[in-house]
């Protein structure tokens, strides 16, 4: 990131945090014990993950820590989904063995059989084509499907793993089939937020039912809604003012040498979607650090407080920062998800 960037940054932060101490806006609180009307609420539970066959989705796994599916045989998808991680990258940017740095951060795959569209720019509509697209890309897997099964034949251990589950063993189609059923169990139902919309008693703290008051108050929710808590709008990064380091705050035409930054141009050609990113899931946030397309910020407290003045325009206090950031953690579950 460059100087301009990050003095643009630190100015937005200064600002969020000139807001401590002063009083919080008037925000009607919601009481712990109070019965929910989960339909009237902007923000459903994450569904159950579709029933598959448990063999299936623990060799989808198998290949998923493979790095057979690279080929240099140096890289698996679990390089840049790291398991602890919320299925994210604990970097700014990947960066593969061998491999140029990622133009831009890696997002989780937590709940991604819910998405609608994939990758920061929205490039890919559905889990098989984002997948496909990964295995070709010099940048990441370099290689093909049928390259992959060839290798995957010539392992005893992953040849007899397929036996097991398929009648016709390793194929493409097999090898394909499995590591989507993987990617499909990767969901995380049962949030605290979810058992409150349900109507399990105490299931959220004070300040957690305060942090989501302020959040529909303020209208985060306007692009953070439905079971993923956004993840299928796309918006621009910076709607009330500019955003340090994109073109209309440096003034700077596109030299293509932050790529990452050009948003969903990259996508559509047309100059309305510079810098208009998918809106991110803030299912499990609170497992993903650092954040934003760009992995320049590092922890909830800064992200809350940079999206409320760039995006909303609005100034929060320390202690609506902490209330939010208290919220964003309820929405964290447990995964379910096949094992090697």
């Amino acid at each position: 990131m460059n100087a301009r960037t990050l003095a643009g940054l630190a100015a937005a932060c200064a600002l969020a945090a000139s807001c401590r101490g002063r009083e919080p806006e008037a925000i009607a609180p919601l009481a712990a014990e109070a019965p929910v009307r989960a339909e009237s609420e902007p923000i459903a539970p994450v569904p159950m993950p579709a029933r598959q066959d448990p063999a299936l989705v623990a060799l989808g796994a198998r290949l998923f820590d493979s790095p057979l599916l690279s080929g240099d045989g140096q890289v698996a998808c679990a390089t840049c989904h790291l398991r602890d991680h919320g299925y994210a990258d604990d970097a700014a940017r990947s960066r593969p063995e061998s491999r140029p740095a990622m133009a831009s951060n890696t997002p989780g795959l937590l709940n991604a059989a819910e998405l609608d569209v994939f990758n920061w720019n929205g490039r890919f509509t559905s889990l098989e084509e984002h997948l496909d697209a990964l295995i070709v890309n010099p940048g990441v897997q370099a290689t093909s499907w049928p390259e992959i099964a060839s290798r995957l034949a010539a392992s005893p251990p992953l040849r007899a793993r397929f036996d097991e589950v398929f009648t016709d063993g390793v194929t493409v189609a097999n090898a394909r089939a499995a590591l989507l059923a993987f990617e499909r169990s990767l969901a995380s139902p049962g949030a605290p937020f979810d058992r409150w919309l349900q109507g399990e008693p105490g299931a959220l703290s004070e300040a957690a039912l305060r942090g989501y008051s302020v959040f529909k108050s303020y209208g985060c929710v306007s692009c953070h809604q439905g079971a993923l808590v956004g993840g299928n709008l796309f918006a621009r990064l910076g709607v009330m003012r500019p955003y340090p380091g994109s073109d209309a705050q440096s003034g700077a035409g596109d030299t293509g040498d932050r790529r990452g930054d050009r948003g969903r141009m990259d996508v559509t050609g047309l100059e309305q979607d510079r810098f208009v990113f998918r809106v991110p899931s803030l299912r499990n946030v609170e497992l993903t650090p650092p954040y934003l397309h760009d992995g320049s910020l590092p922890s909830l407290e800064m992200v809350v407080g940079v999206m409320a003045t760039y995006q909303l325009g609005r100034a929060l206090d320390v202690t609506q920062i902490d209330d939010i950031v208290v919220f964003l953690s309820s929405l964290t579950g447990p995964t379910e998800a096949g094992t090697p």
